[in-house]
């Protein structure tokens, strides 16, 4: 009796999983290749407009003087002598940096009113260029430096710079200016500017012109013994003395005459 039970219950369940895999066969879909996984490639962000205008590691000086604020007149002078592009050029392409002296606005109101519209636009530049080293120095070096200092504008006696340093000071003299830094604007490992409170005045611009020298006079001559002129007597002209001649006889007879009669009185 328990085997038909066990026979029955196994075909039962054969019946059943034949029904069950036929049934899931008709309403499964067809199988679908295996898709490779989506490769998600990351996309560099997009410049702002700031790092588009800039190339990296370029450094906008009058952006950075207009930050600091009391240097209007600097950079007035840098864009109207286009020294400023000068300066980015520099900064992109030399490896030794630059550092640069900038006046304050205080410092160029202490010049004579009018000084820089008296000047021509070739000392403006030369003037602008005396402020830049071309040579990036930190407050550091300042104590190793080799005196004069070049400077864009060049050297020689005519563009003296000099630099000394104290413990606690910077001093800076140029013949006209003697000056001190003030603060420091701006720095890194390629650009150093310093604030100062007098305008470094290049003698080649600003020293009073000597005079030429006055002529040497020559050497007075010894004078010499003058010499007389032989003098030549002119001809006198014959005068006639007949008339006293005869007056004198006159007189000599007369007195005769005279003493002939007083003796003959006696």
């Amino acid at each position: 009796m328990k085997q038909q039970f066990y026979s029955l219950f196994s075909f039962s369940f054969f019946l059943l999983f034949l029904y069950c895999t036929t049934t899931f066969a008709q309403t499964s879909p067809a199988a679908t290749p295996a898709q490779a996984p989506a490769v998600v490639v990351a996309q560099p962000p997009a410049a702002t407009p700031t790092q588009a205008a800039q190339p990296h590691g370029i450094t906008n000086v009058t952006k950075i003087l207009e930050k600091a604020g009391h240097f209007t007149i600097f950079i007035r002078l840098l864009r109207s002598t286009q020294e400023e592009n000068h300066l980015f050029s520099a900064l992109n392409d030399s490896s030794s940096g630059v550092t640069i002296f900038a006046p304050t606005d205080s410092a160029f109101s202490e010049l004579k009113s009018g000084t820089l519209n008296t000047l021509s636009d070739g000392d403006k530049s030369e003037l602008v260029k005396f402020h830049v080293v071309p040579t990036f120095l930190s407050t550091s070096q300042f104590q190793t430096v080799s005196n004069p200092l070049g400077t864009w504008a060049g050297t020689g006696n005519r563009l003296p710079l000099n630099v000394t340093s104290y413990p606690n000071s910077v001093n800076i003299t140029t013949g006209l200016t003697n000056t001190s830094l003030s603060g420091t604007v701006y720095t890194d490992n390629q650009l150093a500017i310093y604030k100062i409170e007098k305008v470094l005045l290049p003698k080649d611009i600003f020293a009073s012109k000597a005079p030429a020298p006055a002529p040497v006079a020559p050497a007075p001559e010894k004078p010499t013994k003058a010499v007389p002129a032989a003098t030549v007597e002119s001809p006198v002209a014959p005068v006639d003395i007949s008339g006293a001649l005869m007056f004198t006889r006159n007189q000599v007879v007369g007195s005769v005459g005279i003493v002939a009669a007083a003796m003959f009185a006696l």
